[in-house]
């Protein structure tokens, strides 16, 4: 199984058929960054509709084993996830009412503090708040995947130490190897991994600065993720942005709350921005990810697990087994 644990891709059949070409089994989408209750709940009709006009290629999947289903049927298995939890509109209730609707994986914040936390840009990381932490519990309890990627620190560090389940960083690289406020700092990461989280390692050119520009060098960072972290704890998330337009990253970036420019991960004025690598441009070439680690000497199942068996191992544990525990042992 090759599992990308992240992309921001608006898909229509043309990017599904760029994943599928890639290789890619399972994929996790973004269904929202800002967009309250009722916007959400029309994006997860959004993301059913055009996964029911497209069955003969994808299907929406709710589970490891619906993946598994779906790559035997020869569909990409979707994902449906958020990257912030504006979704819940501050009601504890809701976690489980979009886990109900089939969402498996939500960041707890993205770009600014919101009511759970603090994100990785704010100057001042308040921690995990009271209301963060039932979220966390709830969670939990519902086999929703709990994201750390645009998270800040303290606050990590916090849902670390709150979660009863492994927690996941989808999309993100070491920070000791890429200096970058959205990287996270092993500080967070190791004990994440002692509780057997798993880190996505990201492909965007921001967040690699320089370490993409070759599958050498892309592939000298994985290598030396595992040796910080151990081979079980590093899968791939690429945060890939297929066709994206300048009017959709500027909603990533300020949504409603800015009028002021936002920079996202792009680099600050003065500092040379990252090239994308000619080698990778999206999904389609996630096949080529394999080669390169193959050529850096990781052995096929070494590759097997950086490429999708760790995040299917994580799934099964934090997905599977907790609603099957939830529905009293019926699979």
């Amino acid at each position: 199984m090759n599992v990308d644990s992240l992309i921001c891709s608006r898909l229509d059949r043309r990017g599904i058929e760029e994943i599928r070409a890639g290789g890619v089994d399972a994929v996790t989408v973004t269904c929202g960054f800002w967009e309250d209750a009722i916007e959400s709940l029309d994006a997860v009709v959004s993301w059913r509709e055009l996964a029911e006009a497209n069955s003969d290629i994808a299907q929406i999947v709710a589970s490891a084993a619906d993946m598994r289903e779906a790559r035997a049927a020869g569909r990409l298995g979707i994902v449906l996830g958020f990257q912030n939890s504006s979704f819940l509109q501050g009601r504890l209730g809701f976690v489980e009412v979009f886990a109900d609707v089939g969402v498996r994986v939500a960041q707890l914040t993205y770009n600014i503090q919101n009511d759970i936390g603090g994100s990785c840009y704010d100057p001042h990381d308040s921690g995990l708040s009271r209301f963060g932490a039932e979220v966390v519990g709830e969670m939990n309890r519902t086999g929703m995947v709990i994201d750390l990627s645009h998270v800040g620190n303290r606050t990590s560090l916090d849902a670390v130490h709150a979660s009863s389940m492994p927690v996941a960083v989808t999309h993100a690289n070491i920070f000791e190897l890429v200096e970058h406020p959205r990287n996270k700092p092993l500080e967070v990461l190791r004990p994440l991994v002692e509780r057997g989280g798993v880190i996505g390692l990201t492909t965007y050119h921001n967040l690699t600065r320089g370490r993409i520009a070759t599958p050498e060098l892309w592939s000298e960072m994985v290598a030396r993720s595992i040796d910080l972290l151990g081979l079980t704890a590093v899968g791939i998330g690429t945060d890939a942005n297929q066709r994206g337009t300048d009017e959709y990253r500027e909603w990533m970036r300020r949504g409603r709350w800015s009028r002021q420019p936002q920079l996202g991960a792009s680099p600050p004025p003065g500092v040379a921005p990252s090239e994308r690598p000619d080698w990778f441009s999206g999904p389609q070439d996630f096949g080529r990810l394999g080669a390169a680690l193959e050529a850096r000497g990781l052995g096929r199942e070494e590759r097997e697990l950086v490429l999708g068996g760790n995040w299917m191992n994580f799934y099964t544990r934090v997905i599977d087994d907790v609603r099957e525990k939830q529905m009293g042992g019926v699979a």
